[in-house]
């Protein structure tokens, strides 16, 4: 019953709409999911790409801004005193080192998007995120106060292999060929025990961290696959500050 411009019209099968009723059709139209319940998203993957531009915004600031590597990279020597380094180290890469940040990056938008939009952004985030915090977890209890707790950890590998274990086991639920990622898995597995400078506990951290997220996102009932997401999510991230906090009480750390 209102006058429309000419920019505003939308062509429809019925006719002309306006920017109102196609708005207002969108939001009345059940979102389409995919088969563990994330939503179909039509473009970019928005979330990879700025995980993706973090990373590479904090290696430039590496770079220009004395102290930016040492404020954030996490040591666990002083894990009880700066926190928040379990989870922004895995911003950082190695200065001077390109192939760090490049291969690191490259495993994150092969297997990134096909995730994010299995799972949904949310989970895709927390999944991330966890699987990042379970790497510097995973070096400092897997580390001992005589060998590695004063060398400073950097790099996203234990966020990456966090989701090479996550998608490892959805692709076993979906039912398709995980053997491209196994593959990955052993070859990196064996370099982080052959190359000096690569710490495996992150690895190994990270990996079963995304891998115990993967399994309850995957095989979460569809009527309660929200409960299950949240109620794992939260029971991982309480198991990680749990294993920091006995791994720091038991040298006196906290």
């Amino acid at each position: 019953g209102r006058p429309t411009c000419p920019d505003c019209q939308r062509q429809a099968a019925v006719g002309v709409q306006c920017v109102d009723c196609v708005a207002e059709a969108a939001r009345a139209t059940p979102a389409t999911r995919t088969a563990l319940g994330g939503r179909v998203r039509a473009g970019r993957p928005v979330v990879t790409i700025a995980l993706v531009g973090l990373c590479v915004l904090s290696y430039v600031l590496q770079y220009l801004v004395p102290g930016w590597t040492t404020r954030w990279m996490f040591v666990p020597a002083f894990a009880a005193r700066e926190p928040w380094t379990f989870l922004t180290a895995a911003f950082l890469h190695s200065p001077g080192q390109i192939t760090h940040i490049l291969f690191n990056m490259i495993a994150l938008w092969m297997v990134g998007p096909g995730l994010e939009q299995t799972l949904g952004r949310a989970r895709y985030v927390t999944l991330y995120v966890l699987s990042a915090i379970g790497g510097s977890v995973g070096a400092l209890v897997l580390a001992t106060p005589t060998s590695g707790w004063m060398v400073g950890l950097v790099g996203a590998s234990g966020a990456v292999f966090g989701l090479f274990g996550a998608v490892l086991v959805v692709l076993r639920r979906l039912g398709r060929d995980a053997g491209g990622i196994i593959g990955i898995l052993v070859v990196n597995a064996v370099i982080g025990f052959l190359v000096p400078g690569i710490s495996w506990q992150a690895h190994l951290g990270g990996l079963v961290t995304g891998a115990l997220l993967g399994a309850a996102y995957a095989y979460a009932p569809r009527e309660r696959q929200t409960l299950v997401s949240v109620g794992a999510s939260v029971g991982v991230a309480a198991a990680l500050v749990l294993a920091s906090v006995l791994a720091l009480q038991s040298v006196g750390l906290l």
